[in-house]
């Protein structure tokens, strides 16, 4: 595994998916649920690949492409399994993630309970979360396939 880091739950995961129930695995991305859920279904896309935060990726067409892949793998799962509630997906932005490996947080809402909407809110300028669609735009390459027209 590239850039694997030893230390990383993630990672761990990873290298050893039968310590976890894996809901989806392909060769770039894994997905399991979350083990303090905050929501009715709550599900973590993460790359194969150790990408500490979202700060770690690039304007460029495989950080685009890789981010795009969990969040198809996220509304998927969850068009599988809730199809009738409304769906969040996002990331946590340093300093507010927990865990120092790129991870999808997909949500089928509401938040149980209520106040925990509050950890997945974004923060504007200070960080907090930010929604997956809106970091794809900030990722999107100049010049690229994905360029808007």
């Amino acid at each position: 595994m590239v850039g694997a880091n030893q230390a990383c739950i993630f990672c761990q995961i990873v290298r050893n998916p039968s310590s976890t129930r894996l809901l989806h695995t392909d060769e770039k991305v894994i997905a399991f649920q979350d083990i303090k859920p905050a929501a009715q279904r709550h599900y973590l896309v993460i790359p194969k690949e150790h990408i500490p935060t979202v700060r770690d990726l690039q304007r460029r067409d495989e950080d685009y492409s890789l981010v795009s892949q969990m969040l198809s793998v996220g509304q998927e799962l969850l068009l599988k399994d809730a199809p009738q509630t409304i769906h969040k997906f996002g990331f946590h932005q340093p300093p507010f993630n927990s865990v120092d490996h790129l991870h999808l947080h997909c949500f089928a809402l509401p938040f149980v309970p209520r106040w925990k909407a509050i950890k997945y809110t974004s923060l504007g300028p200070f960080g907090g979360f930010i929604e997956a669609e809106t970091l794809l735009e900030k990722l999107r390459p100049h010049g690229s396939l994905h360029s808007k027209v």
